[in-house]
């Protein structure tokens, strides 16, 4: 059966419910479901945090009679493994749902097209859209689907700077070149995210908590420094806070065994990062942390290590603010350092953009890959 208007308008509805378990659900995705009878929304779901229901069995519980009969349209295609629950694929079977519509593949090697498989061998009318549909679907879990391919977090590199590119004056002062409600946007993205990464010369002149101070968080980020000599001091508020949420160090063979013990006896995760240059250890420390299931990276400078990951092609999205004013100095500070590119078109060029106004601020969010 081709795909109607009515099918799209359901799928949509899926993806606009799976949008709502952002930042609460890794590292499972977001999914949402629904599931029409006669016409009729009869339920919906959402996934909830790991070891609760997936969307399918949240629509099911949900729904307000016999599903039997019933289309289920799911924003993702529904798992048919044992993990912390039961297969979705068991649920919707017993279910005796005659029709399932499907917005995007799961691209982990547990899935990728086992459950609908399963369904379509048991009889039911499985259908996969395409187009802008399938687009919004993919884009909702961008940090699982580019961890399933790579074992690799997703990188979005945040930054607020002045209208001549700066990040701070020549002091060093950049508190703050963002206006509030620039601010409050950025705790959410941390909110949102499995980590937040720093090099240790911020760690170092702004001892931060890197927390999400806003309401409603359902979890804070790991907190992840780089810095090769392992030089975060014990009394940082970052290790002092690392009972309530983790730190991650991420140095390199340079780093004395002292240093590195002291902060693994005050809880520090320390990962030891290999390779020639920089580029091959954020490559190492990006599939350390992937191996931790940080799906989602977000990275808040500064500009030294905003190079290095640039160099090393690690930046998948870039959210930058950008204020109304002018610092000038030749020894301020720009977004990103590092080696740099020789010839703009070699430049990384993003697919897609996007431009906000938040009070005084503009933001622009540049995505350089789809995964």
């Amino acid at each position: 059966m081709a795909v109607t208007e009515h099918d799209t308008r359901h799928l949509l509805r899926a993806i606009e419910l799976a949008e709502r378990a952002r930042g609460q659900t890794s590292p499972n995705p977001m999914v949402g479901a629904v599931v029409v009878k006669g016409g009729r929304v009869i339920g919906e779901g959402i996934t909830q945090p790991p070891g609760q229901a997936h969307a399918e069995r949240a629509a099911l519980d949900d729904c307000s009679e016999d599903p039997a009969g019933a289309t289920m349209y799911v924003s993702l295609e529904p798992c048919c493994h044992q993990g912390l629950t039961p297969p979705c694929t068991e649920a919707i079977l017993e279910a005796a749902i005659s029709r399932v519509v499907i917005a995007s593949d799961d691209p982990t090697k547990k899935a990728s097209g086992r459950g609908p498989g399963i369904l379509r061998d048991e009889g039911i009318d499985v259908v996969w859209v395409d187009g802008e549909v399938a687009e919004a679907a993919r884009l909702l879990n961008q940090p699982f689907r580019k961890h399933a391919r790579t074992g690799r977090p997703l990188v979005i590199f945040k930054s607020a700077m002045t209208l001549d590119g700066k990040v701070a004056t020549v002091t060093g002062d950049s508190q703050w070149i963002s206006g509030e409600v620039s601010r409050a946007r950025a705790h959410r993205w941390r909110a949102e995210s499995d980590a937040v990464a720093v090099g240790i010369g911020t760690a170092l002149f702004d001892d931060p908590r890197l927390t999400a101070r806003i309401e409603g968080v359902a979890r804070q980020p790991r907190r992840v420094v780089f810095d090769s000599e392992a030089r975060l001091p014990v009394s940082s508020q970052l290790v002092r806070g690392v009972a309530e949420v983790p730190v991650t160090v991420v140095c390199s063979r340079a780093a004395t065994r002292t240093s590195v013990q002291a902060l693994e006896a005050a809880g520090v995760d320390v990962i030891v990062a290999t390779g020639q240059n920089e580029r091959a250890r954020v490559e190492h420390a990006l599939d350390a942390l992937g191996a931790r299931d940080v799906q989602s990276l977000l990275l808040e400078g500064g500009p030294h290590l905003a190079g290095a990951f640039l160099e090393a092609g690690e930046i998948d999205e870039a959210r930058i603010f950008i204020a109304p004013l002018m610092t000038g100095g030749r020894g301020a500070r720009t977004a990103v350092e590092g080696i740099g590119i020789e010839k703009i078109g070699a430049a990384p060029r993003a697919l897609h953009v996007d431009v906000d106004r938040l009070e005084d601020d503009v933001l622009m969010i540049a995505r350089f890959r789809e995964w």
